[in-house]
Order: C-alpha cells, then structure tokens, then sequence
C-alpha cells in the first residue's frame, strides 16, 4: 500500500500540518473527528488540502521531513499548485 506525505488546513491560508501516513484515509479521519488529540485538534486543523504517494516509507519520510522545513509560503504554494480552491480533497473521496 502506498504511504502518503499530506498536508492539513484550517481554513484557506489558515494553520498548516504537514504528517506523513501509511493509511491516508485513516489518519484523516482520525484529524477530523479529534480522536487523537494535539496540534490539530486543538487548531481545528482538519481539511485535507494536499497529498502525494510514495511506494517506500524511507521516501515518504524523507519528503515529510524535507516539507516540514520549509518556509509557510513555499508551503502554500504547493497547496496552491494544485488546488487553488482549498477544497478538501477527502470530500473527493466519499463522493
């Protein structure tokens, strides 16, 4: 199964978590009904507005910790690369 790299949103250009996740669909659900409680949690940070697979959990790591480095613009740039509309792509999913 793939592993993904995702980023979270509060809102449009509202607070940013970037994780990394073997089940995608299962982590986000888990951001969105507050089970696990922190960071999004507490900053309401529960949309899904950006994600990429990666085959080898080495990848996917690397290209979390690479995205967590980076500056907040650079950040939404990316968001904004492919979804300019901030929709939450996990309605994507259960449509």
């Amino acid at each position: 199964m793939p592993r993904a790299v995702y980023i979270m949103a509060s809102d449009r250009y509202g607070t940013l978590y970037v994780g990394y996740a073997n089940d995608l669909l299962k982590r986000v659900w888990e951001h969105k009904t507050k089970v696990v409680a922190g960071f999004t949690s507490e900053h309401r940070v529960d949309k899904l507005v950006w994600f990429e697979l990666h085959e080898s959990v080495i990848a996917g790591r690397t290209r979390e910790r690479q995205i967590k480095k980076w500056n907040r613009d650079w950040k939404v740039n990316l968001i904004q690369s492919t979804k300019p509309d901030w929709k939450d792509l996990c309605l994507d999913f259960t449509a």
